[in-house]
């Protein structure tokens, strides 16, 4: 019986049901909610630096692909090639966003996940004009911001976005991400903060700072939303 169910929930019809009614149930929580942007001005200042590679926590990520607001806005998201991404990327493609398949963990898992093929992929996508979204940390080690997002920006030239999107009615799953799954009807908030420019010759050294940066802002933005909405104490987990 176990093996009749998890053969049920990995067939292609029930992956791409479960994609459309995800999608479906994020617009809805969505439309409702009254968001508010921290800086109110986000949009006029990210706009000149596209194309971004926008990058939030793992487990937080279900609000994202509201933060393209504009057809003109052309994005694609990392997704795992795993069998429990598929959904995922269903719906992520239901609600206009393109996708890539592979790991941006840069561990010795890093080929056979297919992340050398992500990656170059993602530095494709950027140089033709296509704004990349993407988890920072790398899987299992929540909230450690990975060297993989510095590798992208210094080899593509492109700034690195922190941001966070996060509604004040939700639910946190006790999992090693802390998954937040978000409900409807009530009040949102988007936070950006400061880009991370990593220059073509950075070193190892300059290269751990930035990441470092990374980790800090991406700290940062989930606190300062949280707040916004009146959870303060919900940014901690």
């Amino acid at each position: 019986m176990k093996r009749f169910f998890r053969d049920l929930l990995r067939s292609p019809w029930l992956q791409r049901a479960l994609g459309v009614l995800a999608a479906e149930y994020l617009r809805l929580v969505w439309r409702p909610p009254r968001f508010s942007y921290d800086p109110a001005n986000v949009y006029d200042l990210v706009e000149p630096a596209q194309p971004a590679i926008f990058v939030f926590w793992h487990g937080q990520h279900f609000m994202t692909p509201f933060i393209k607001t504009k057809e003109s806005h052309r994005a694609k998201v990392l997704i795992s090639r795993h069998r429990d991404g598929e959904f995922n990327a269903i719906a992520a493609e239901q609600l206009g966003i393109g996708t890539i398949r592979g790991s941006g963990d840069h561990s010795g898992a890093f080929h056979r996940k297919g992340g050398v093929g992500a990656f170059r992929e993602m530095v494709q996508a950027l140089g033709e004009g296509w704004n990349v979204a993407t988890t920072a940390d790398v899987p299992k080690r929540s909230r450690a911001a990975g060297m993989g997002v510095i590798m992208l920006a210094r080899e593509s030239g492109r700034p690195i976005l922190p941001f966070a999107m996060v509604t004040s009615r939700f639910i946190r799953l006790k999992n090693w991400d802390s998954t937040t799954i978000n409900l409807p009807f009530g009040r949102g908030a988007v936070v950006g903060i400061d880009a991370v420019i990593v220059p073509a010759d950075a070193d190892a050294e300059t290269m751990e700072r930035l990441r470092q940066q990374v980790e800090t802002y991406l700290n940062e933005a989930p606190r300062r939303a949280y707040a916004q909405v009146g959870r303060p104490e919900a940014g901690l987990g």
